[in-house]
């Protein structure tokens, strides 16, 4: 499987953000991580700064939408050019046409689900969708430790993607730096959300470079 590295910007420098962008040329994706005080206790980026950031990086943008209506929400964000747009099962009242409407506009549809939600339920949206997110801490603030409790799962949700056959990106996001990559490489993710690792260092190209080199060793070892 192929690594990719998605350094999230919510542990960035909010009024730089286009500088921020600028420092990690390497990456993937840059994670988006919008928020409304709803679904999650915190509140973060909305829609016009996802149009401005587009205008202002080529890198795609990966926005994981913490929000309480993302059947409204979510087309929108494809609309500005996100490269990929990810809603919460739990919040998700219609989700079946909402995917479908995020790939009709371009974008990748995601499906995340929060540590204590079960990924068996949900196996017969993989036809879906183009990325599973399983956050591996609860929703809502960066720089949180990573919960060991949720590897299991990213094993059932990697058994249950290859059963299907299908090209589904899994990714993981919530205290990924170091010292937990290679557990979520083994456990079968290769997707990786980044934000402290990578902003609170003090080159974060290299930070990035050096999450993907773990990474990839991980997996060749596996």
């Amino acid at each position: 499987m192929a690594v990719q590295i998605s350094p999230s910007i919510l542990a960035a420098d909010f009024a730089r953000l286009a500088d921020e962008a600028a420092a990690v040329p390497n990456a993937d994706w840059l994670h988006v991580d919008v928020m409304d005080n709803h679904f999650v206790p915190n509140l973060t980026l909305g829609l016009p700064v996802v149009e401005s950031l587009r205008k202002a990086t080529s890198t795609p943008l990966d926005c994981h939408l913490m929000i309480e209506d993302p059947d409204r929400w979510a087309p929108p964000y494809a609309e500005a050019g996100a490269g990929s747009v990810t809603i919460h099962a739990e919040a998700a009242k219609s989700p079946v046409r909402t995917l479908r409407e995020i790939r009709s506009l371009g974008a990748r549809a995601g499906l995340a689900l929060n540590p204590a939600t079960a990924i068996e339920p949900y196996e017969g949206l993989l036809g879906e969708i183009d990325m599973l997110l399983l956050m591996t801490v609860e929703p809502g603030f960066g720089g949180q430790k990573f919960l060991d409790m949720v590897l299991p799962k990213i094993r059932r949700a990697r058994d249950l993607i290859e059963r299907h056959g299908g090209q589904i990106w899994l990714q993981v996001d919530g205290g990924v730096d170091a010292d937990t990559i290679e557990r979520c490489v083994v456990a079968g993710a290769d997707v990786f959300v980044a934000g402290s690792a990578v902003y609170g260092a003090s080159d974060p190209a290299a930070a990035v470079d050096a999450l993907r080199s773990q990474a990839e060793r991980a997996a060749g070892g596996a």
